[in-house]
């Protein structure tokens, strides 16, 4: 296997495949994760091959340690080798203040956000690290703009999941720096996804696009950029860093 391989998690919809589409673009082999919607998930796949790339599907909760062991596993197997690792799986929730949050509310968002995150690091570590016997390699984590902005009276808690993925990529990039690893992050702005609808509000990108510095929400795409400069090799001298793709705002 010559071809340099990518894992997505959440590379079914909105950020995650128009990343997986990129890598392709690029010459990597990608492996698309996907907890629910194997349908999209399969489509990303399924344009990736019409176009003459490698791609394959793999379900996996990522909350789920066994899960991620599995996910990991099988790109072993299928592949042999990973050689960066996009941290994109998330969720948010529906505009609520702190004063109407739930126990498990809060549970699903940190354990899908950031122990998730966590998780998947550590395999790609394992895999990646010169200290390991790796070659190296590139871990991306997906923030959010929202990690500086508070979202207050909408989603604070997602707001702080991000805020610790921030902190996680600053501090594993220090950890990392010596072994080979480049770890980077980027904060998306309003993008005009279908995660607000899972949010409760569809047209959220387009009600608050005229209140961003550029006037408009950003595409998937933009923000699919953004990180294949991070993860390849235009970046070399690049870690720690967290990338704002927010119009200004």
């Amino acid at each position: 296997m010559n071809a340099p391989v990518v894992l997505i998690t959440g590379g079914s919809r909105g950020i995650g495949a128009a990343t997986a589409l990129a890598a392709a673009r690029a010459g990597y082999a990608v492996a698309v994760n996907f907890h629910r919607n194997a349908a999209a998930a399969q489509a990303v796949v399924d344009e990736i091959k019409a176009q003459g790339g490698q791609a394959l599907t793999l379900q996996a909760d990522v909350t789920q340690e066994e899960d991620v062991l599995a996910l990991f596993a099988a790109i072993d197997t299928a592949w042999g080798r990973l050689d960066a690792l996009v941290n994109n799986a998330g969720i948010v929730d529906v505009s609520c203040r702190v004063d109407a949050m739930g126990v498990a509310r809060l549970k699903r968002m940190f354990e899908t956000n950031v122990v998730g995150s966590f998780i998947c690091a550590r395999e790609a570590v394992l895999r990646m690290s010169t200290r390991h016997g790796g070659r190296g390699g590139t871990i991306v984590n997906v923030s959010s703009a929202a990690a500086r902005l508070g979202s207050p009276g909408q989603y604070v808690d997602y707001a702080a999941s991000k805020g610790a993925i921030d902190t996680f990529t600053i501090g594993l990039a220090k950890e990392l720096a010596a072994e080979g690893i480049r770890v980077n992050g980027v904060r998306p702005g309003i993008i005009d996804t279908e995660i607000h609808a899972s949010g409760g509000e569809p047209n959220r990108a387009q009600l608050l696009g005229a209140q961003v510095p550029m006037q408009r929400p950003g595409t998937a795409e933009e923000v699919a950029q953004a990180i294949m400069w991070l993860i390849g090799p235009q970046s070399s001298y690049s870690t720690g860093a967290l990338l704002d793709v927010s119009g200004g705002r």
